[in-house]
């Protein structure tokens, strides 16, 4: 099976490895009976940690331990929002741990489910992050938290997911900061990035958002008691998770609405860009207009002794003027006359 640690604790230490689940199941039904007594103290318990089980596995714990049919298609399906459901002493709890993809500007969320019984806690994992087996270290260090049994259980789970939110926020700020850059600098694959990141941003939401009404469901539930000091310590250590959610969710609120301000910017400031190379080429076009008319009018002005000239310069005995004595300097002074006239036309419309 994909067991991962399997682990019977009693009173806060770690007691019994059993080899197989029936084992496990053997051990916890037997302390329930040691001494003669009926039921179940709270600091004995079995901790299961699984990973990718497949249907029939699940099939098999689900028996052992009475888990509730439709928590367990959930548990096998996955891709489930957040969320505690209870089934009469059996609850059923889904977490989304995050963290985050340098490479990829990527922030990837898994899936933890857990089955919290009053003796025992499985754990479903259907990705390598996060290793729980810090957590059980770290449990295992402190015998009067673990004591408390499964609850405690749930509260370093918690408490280590809610830890990894804070890397996935700084590298998203950096990443934010480094686009804030890129759209003011003018960069033209920025709106693509944004949408990116803005998806990466919704995807954590999903995964912390429904952490709030978690939070303070277990919170009610492990209101201050002065009887029960190990409890106080417990609703302390819960109540400093839920700022930290509180923290994550605001956090990842307002990096949607800046991304979406970004997004607005960046729309306008290529708007200006646009308009400007627009009124650019209109400068441009109107300046090439202006050339063209000077060209033209030299031209005209150019071509029209031209023509005379080529006229004169006919070889026909029976043109007009052809042997007057004043031909020669008539015809320059009508191709003189004829560009002064063309330039003064043309300076008055401006061509020129």
């Amino acid at each position: 099976m994909s067991v991962v640690d399997n682990a019977v604790y009693r009173s806060g230490h770690r007691e019994a490895e059993p080899d197989s689940l029936d084992r496990t199941l053997g051990l916890l039904r037997d302390e329930e009976t040691r001494d003669g007594t009926a039921g179940h103290t709270g600091g004995d318990f079995a901790w299961i940690g699984l990973l990718r089980p497949d249907d029939a596995e699940m099939a098999h714990i689900a028996r052992d331990f009475g888990l509730p049919t439709l928590a367990v298609e959930d548990a096998v399906t996955a891709h489930q929002r957040p969320k505690i459901e209870r089934y009469d002493d059996i609850e059923f709890v889904v977490l989304r741990p995050a963290w985050y993809v340098d490479e990829d500007e990527d922030v990837q969320v898994g899936e933890i489910h857990l089955f919290l019984g009053s003796d025992f806690v499985v754990a479903v994992r259907h990705a390598e992050r996060p290793d729980l087996a810090a957590v059980r270290t770290r449990l295992e260090a402190d015998p009067d938290l673990l004591a408390i049994g499964p609850r405690a259980v749930l509260y370093a789970i918690l408490d280590r997911i809610v830890d990894d939110y804070a890397p996935v926020i700084s590298e998203l700020r950096r990443d934010i900061d480094q686009i804030e850059t890129e759209v003011f600098g003018g960069d033209p694959d920025v709106s693509r990035r944004i949408y990116r990141l803005s998806r990466e941003v919704i995807e954590f939401q999903r995964a912390t958002d429904p952490l709030r009404g978690m939070m303070r469901s277990l919170l009610d539930e492990t209101a201050e008691d002065e009887v029960d000091p190990t409890l106080i310590n417990l609703h302390r250590n819960l109540r400093d998770v839920a700022d930290h959610v509180e923290q994550a969710v605001e956090a990842a609120d307002g990096y949607r609405q800046l991304l979406e301000r970004l997004l607005t910017v960046n729309a306008s400031l290529v708007g200006q860009r646009q308009n400007e190379e627009m009124r650019r080429l209109s400068e441009t076009s109107l300046a090439q207009g202006e050339e063209v008319k000077r060209i033209s009018s030299w031209a005209a002005i150019l071509f029209t002794p031209s023509l005379i000239g080529a006229i004169y310069g006919m070889n026909f005995d029976d043109m007009p003027e052809l042997h007057w004595t004043l031909g020669y300097p008539f015809a320059l002074a009508l191709m003189l006359l004829a560009s002064v006239v063309l330039y003064l036309v043309f300076k008055r419309r401006g061509w020129l």
